[in-house]
């Protein structure tokens, strides 16, 4: 396909129809257009920013590359069932996304040998080579968790050039750093040679930056920026939103101030994951929505949580796992013609609003599905969502003097028993904590799902 840009890119392909292949892919679970979408598609002249604005680009220090402010992270396309009944990506769908992201201005797209069970790096080299090399940037992973061996770590490195159909990455990391600390690192990328071997690749020009994605403690990723002094790291992806600005754990996550801040003082550029929680941030509790529709009734409630990450300077790209043409058109209004948060509304999401979200116990689980499959047949991140949905929804039964307790509590079981089988439920797990070294975000899976396990209990006796 020669290069064309964005205006005759939709006329030759036709946005409807785009738009109309996409929801039909995805079927049933696609969700409705609501009226905030509608309403935030339209600027005050009564254009739509779609078709007129442009996609806020930041230039990397390090090589000059003009990276869009938004990203897409291929770790959540759709799935269907082939003729043998496998699980395989909706490639038609991937490409119909794909190709509407480039066409309005989106070129960083991050991928994994491990995501999508591992055919996203395929499903991406797919997509994006049907487009000219130089009109994108491909990030990608060295995913070697379960090994040690240099010959795993040199299959998943060779593996992903032939999957991306490309003769040189843009983006490469380490991935997830953190877990294991110092010494995990040593054995993971020194001891074996692996990290000797992609510096003298940065060096050739087939890798041409090298990063690393972190999930983990404060003195973990300390370790990593004393590391940059020797290898230096050309960028680094973080997890960071207006929730855990400040309101991180501690233990499995560092409060991105503090990581932001650490980067920016060194100069590293910085990709953000995790802009919305997990989803958290797209659908919090309706007090949360009401104070956020005060403020602006147009907005979506998912754009003020990516206008808060895109506002911090030093910030690369924010990558978003966008499954839906809905959901990529409302990430693209945020970063098209973009505004940057004013200093009150930064202070308005990093109080008011955390605080209050504070107060609602979830589970920090982004539905990564690094744990699955569970050897014992549970659906983790489907008990994980279905609980932090109740929370966030404010439909979560609490106690016999809540209002409307019993239509809440048979609402929650009815909807429990829906949404997860009988035999992939929470009471099946047995604690072997295989899942515990598996999650980025370093949940104790089987702690959590214990107490769920004892909340539905008590729900079920009607004792709580």
């Amino acid at each position: 396909m020669k290069n064309i840009n964005r205006r005759e890119f939709l006329k030759k392909t036709g946005e409807g129809a785009a738009l109309a292949g996409a929801v039909a892919v995805a079927g049933a679970c696609a969700p409705k257009k609501t009226a905030e979408t509608v309403a935030a598609a339209v600027t005050s002249d009564g254009k739509d920013v779609l078709e007129t604005g442009k996609m806020e680009l930041r230039t990397n220090p390090g090589n000059g590359d003009k990276v869009s402010l938004l990203g897409y992270g291929c770790m959540r396309f759709t799935m269907k069932k082939d003729s043998d009944g496998k699980s395989i990506v909706d490639q038609e769908n991937v490409n119909t996304l794909i190709d509407y992201a480039l066409a309005h201005g989106v070129n960083y797209f991050d991928t994994a040998p491990v995501y999508l069970q591992g055919q996203s790096e395929k499903a991406v080299g797919i997509a994006l080579s049907r487009h000219p090399r130089d009109s994108y940037y491909i990030a990608t992973k060295m995913s070697n968790f379960q090994s040690n061996d240099r010959k795993v770590a040199m299959q998943l490195y060779n593996d992903a050039f032939k999957n991306l159909q490309t003769d040189y990455i843009d983006y490469y990391l380490l991935h997830s750093l953190g877990r294991g600390g110092a010494e995990g690192f040593k054995a993971r990328f020194e001891d074996n040679g692996v990290l000797e071997f992609l510096l003298k690749e940065r060096e050739k020009g087939k890798i041409r930056q090298l990063g690393l994605s972190f999930h983990g403690d404060q003195p973990s990723f300390d370790d990593m920026m004393v590391l940059h002094d020797k290898y230096h790291w050309d960028f680094v992806q973080i997890q960071m939103n207006y929730y855990d600005w400040k309101h991180a754990d501690g233990r499995r996550n560092v409060n991105a101030e503090y990581l932001y801040n650490e980067l920016d003082k060194r100069g590293i550029p910085i990709v953000i994951m995790e802009p919305l929680q997990g989803g958290r941030l797209a659908k919090p509790a309706e007090s949360v929505v009401n104070r956020l529709k005060e403020r602006d009734p147009q907005a979506s409630i998912a754009s003020w949580a990516f206008r808060f990450v895109g506002s911090y300077p030093r910030v690369l790209s924010v990558l978003s796992g966008m499954v839906y043409m809905e959901h990529l058109q409302d990430n693209l209004r945020t970063y098209m013609d973009f505004k940057p948060l004013t200093e009150e509304e930064l202070t308005f999401l990093d109080t008011d609003i955390s605080d209050i979200m504070a107060n609602y116990p979830t589970v920090e689980c982004n539905d990564c599905k690094y744990c699955m499959p569970c050897p014992y047949g549970i659906d983790i991140p489907g008990i994980f969502m279905h609980y932090n949905n109740s929370v966030n929804q404010g439909t979560q039964p609490r106690n016999k003097e809540q209002e409307d307790y019993r239509k809440l509590r048979k609402a929650y079981l009815v909807s429990y028993d829906r949404a997860i089988p009988t035999l992939r439920q929470a009471d099946h797990c047995v604690g072997c904590k295989q899942c515990i070294p598996k999650c980025p975000q370093s949940i104790p899976i089987p702690r959590e799902l214990r107490r769920i396990d004892a909340y539905v209990e008590k729900l079920k006796q009607d004792t709580l």
